[in-house]
């Protein structure tokens, strides 16, 4: 237990010794807001700060719905001038419940916050209008039918080592009942236009389409979650100021941590100063397993696409800057992603100390795109000054290999990579070496695997303007016929100390429209500088 948990849970026992005890004897009636403050505190005592959801009517019991009740007792913290909300240890079915501003919900060890199913016993809020909301998913677009709701407000947080399980909840319309549908609620937690907040220390099971979505939302702190789910753990959209730190996801079937920077608040605004650290980002388990500890392998047939990674975009109409991600681990899931294609600007980034194991496809995969998706007349955006050190991948798919590719007209701009180890299982062909990965410009949603096989082993690179590579080793487990690095519509590309085995009649570099182009110090090539490179093999 680290040291603000422990903080926070003396605190707690301290303002509750007194309260509770009384609380407990007065739950057996339905408390109304102005009522509480005289249940929940000692006779002839100033009110408490700490508000016990039994006392307010909330059973716990994990049959009857305490939605009513426990913001009942929200409010009353809010309507005091604000409060903690204590969740003892039981199970509470709930419907939407509303945070309010200068109110903390406490989950103990024990307690279950259980979303319910959509029937004749409730229904989630309805998802509000949103006459932009054809410029990104459904999902993204609304806030309010969701289990946990936050908006337009400031000064909370969620904290506390309980459960926050997502049973009743949608997936979105690929299975189960829509989120569409009158009533249904899709997302754990969903916050929007909030500023000063706290999620810490619980857990998420079962999420939805969102474990977290947070919109808007200013001077947010993640912190020591595990979330084992079903869709995206958590998404960070239009954000500013945000620290995700020490975090657990298991997402096989969507994204694990995801920037991104969409119209739904009807402008666009970006994502920036934003620091990812010290978190596991995995899609190999079967939902449930790394919260209970097993970290149970699906079968090796399983149709599972093992996202689970760390992301920005695709929704990327604001864009991102200032950020770093540091210190993570990727298992059994997808690799690095940095996208920008709907008029972003992707800028100022870092990426260092990353391990990655079992990557089901390119291990980086950097994307200045031309979907679009947003009003007319928005120009291209741009990715530029980017940094990615200290990285080490093993056990990655070999067909498609890491991906930096722009536009014809609009490179990527200023990379440099350094400290990079990645071992892939190997084995591709001529036949994939004489590949012409398509430009993808348009429409369609871009990832990797849209490009298809990648003539390279190592890294294709595509309309870029500045790119430095040093320190690079790339390691097969059987022979591959094609090269490490293949350069198309590059200008200014420096490699230094690059090491990697090569086939027989097999070149290490494949440059085409390449100008100023140097290598010094690698294992296969000796030291060459060409101003310029129509069509050549090194």
């Amino acid at each position: 237990m680290n040291s603000t948990t422990e903080s926070t849970r003396r605190k707690f026992l301290h303002l509750t010794a007194a309260g509770v005890a009384g609380a407990a004897a007065g739950a057996a009636t339905t408390l109304s807001a102005q009522e509480a403050p005289r249940v929940i505190a000692p006779s002839g005592a100033a009110p408490q700060t700490v508000y016990d959801v039994r006392a307010f009517g909330a059973k716990g019991n994990g049959m009857t719905v305490d939605t009513r009740a426990i913001n009942r007792a929200i409010d009353a913290a809010a309507t005091a001038g604000g409060g903690t909300v204590h969740f003892p240890s039981g199970t509470f079915l709930c419907y939407t419940i509303h945070l309010k501003s200068k109110v903390a919900l406490y989950l103990d060890q024990g307690t279950i916050i259980l979303a319910a199913d959509t029937g004749p016993g409730g229904q989630y809020d309805a998802a509000e209008p949103n006459h932009w909301d054809h410029y990104q998913d459904y999902g993204h677009s609304h806030w309010r039918n969701s289990l946990i709701l936050g908006e337009d407000i400031h000064d909370f947080s969620i904290i506390g080592p309980g459960l926050i399980w997502g049973k009743g909840l949608s997936r979105g319309t690929r299975q189960g009942p829509r989120a569409e549908d009158p009533g249904v609620g899709n997302k754990a937690i969903s916050l929007k236009n909030c500023h000063n907040v706290i999620l810490r220390d619980f857990s998420i099971l079962h999420g939805g389409h969102f474990g977290i979505l947070a919109t808007g939302v200013d001077n947010l702190t993640i912190d020591n979650l595990m979330i084992d789910t079903n869709r995206d753990g958590m998404d960070i959209d239009c954000c500013r100021n945000v620290r995700v730190s020490n975090c657990s996801v298991n997402s096989p079937w969507d994204d694990g941590i995801c920037l991104k920077s969409s119209f739904g608040l009807g402008y666009a605004r970006a994502t920036e100063m934003v620091t990812i650290s010290d978190c596991l980002l995995t899609g190999s388990f079967e939902e449930g397993t790394l919260l209970d500890g097993t970290c149970k392998p699906f079968p090796p047939d399983a149709n599972i696409p093992r996202n689970g990674r760390i992301k920005f975009g695709t929704e990327s109409n604001g864009g991102f800057k200032r950020i770093t991600v540091s210190n993570c681990v990727f298992d059994g899931c997808r690799g690095l992603a940095l996208e920008a294609v709907d008029g972003a600007v992707l800028e100022d980034v870092t990426v260092t100390n990353i391990s990655m194991r079992d990557i089901v496809d390119g291990p980086i995969f950097i994307r200045l795109g031309d979907r679009m998706r947003g009003p007319e007349d928005v120009p291209v955006g741009a990715l530029r000054r980017v940094i990615i050190s200290n990285v080490v991948c093993s056990n990655a798919a070999s067909n498609i290999s890491s991906l930096f590719s722009g536009l014809p007209g609009h490179p990527i701009e200023d990379l440099k990579l350094s400290n990079i180890l990645i071992e892939h299982s190997g084995g591709g062909t001529a036949a994939q070496a004489a590949l012409q990965p398509p430009e993808e410009e348009r429409e369609r949603y871009p990832e990797p695997r849209r490009f298809g096989d990648t003539p390279s082993h190592g890294f294709f690179i595509r309309h870029v303007n500045g790119i430095e590579m040093n320190d690079v080793k790339i390691l097969m487990r059987r022979e591959d016929a094609r090269p490490a690095f293949v350069l198309e519509d590059v200008h200014d590309a420096d490699f230094f100390r690059i090491k990697t085995a090569t086939a027989a009649n097999t070149p290490t570099f494949a440059l085409k429209a390449v100008e100023d182009f140097k290598v010094s110090q690698s294992s296969t090539v000796p030291d060459t500088h060409l101003d310029k490179a129509d069509n050549k093999k090194l």
